[in-house]
């Protein structure tokens, strides 16, 4: 097993967050669209780190792919008005905390963020485990950049993420979500290889 990206030091948790360049090949343009929404609302809610939830409010707002997941859900509305309203509501007890349920462990690749501890640098734990499991499941897929419905995946699988939690406070089952989107996914969530009938 490899090890856990590190917690950041408490020297560094008073900088602003930073992210991949929106360049980034391993992203597609939707993708880094939604990467940069997310770090613009992390620095507008006085976040030291970008978080699950912000990677998910990031998605609803920027990615059409990923939006239309939840185009049936009735609660989708309380689900924005919770993200909207997330540094006078609901989000306000995360303010000073680090989002790491410590149940995901880190999947690393060549080119990935967990090759390179540094390069998580304003994720929380589990954000930048989602941005790699992204591009982890892309590259199982076919070799292309990460896409929203891919991240939309990756922050789904951790039951103690904030994109989780505020996901069933809306009344949304993210096991659900999760289905659906193994019918959307070639190979599943996590982008396995199709078998072949051949």
């Amino acid at each position: 097993m490899h090890p856990r990206i590190p917690r950041q030091s408490a020297r560094g948790q008073d900088r602003p967050p930073q992210v991949a360049p929106d360049g980034d090949a391993t992203l597609s343009a939707e993708l880094a669209a939604v990467v940069s929404g997310a770090r613009r609302r992390a620095l507008r809610d006085g976040d030291r780190q970008i978080d699950t939830a912000h990677l998910l409010h990031s998605l609803l707002d920027a990615d059409p792919e990923a939006c239309a997941v939840f185009e049936d859900e009735p609660h989708l509305p309380r689900l924005l008005g919770y993200l909207v309203q997330r540094s006078i509501g609901y989000g306000l007890r995360w303010q000073g905390a680090v989002e790491d349920s410590g149940a995901v462990p880190v999947v690393t690749a060549p080119g990935t963020l967990g090759a390179d501890p540094a390069a998580a640098e304003g994720f929380s734990p589990l954000a930048a485990e989602a941005m790699e499991y992204a591009r982890v499941r892309a590259g199982h897929r076919d070799g292309g950049p990460a896409r929203g419905v891919d991240l939309l995946a990756a922050i789904l699988m951790d039951p103690g993420s904030r994109a989780v939690e505020v996901l069933t406070r809306a009344g949304i089952d993210a096991g659900e979500v999760r289905a659906r989107l193994d019918g959307l996914l070639p190979g599943g969530p996590w982008g396995r290889p199709l078998r072949s009938d051949r």
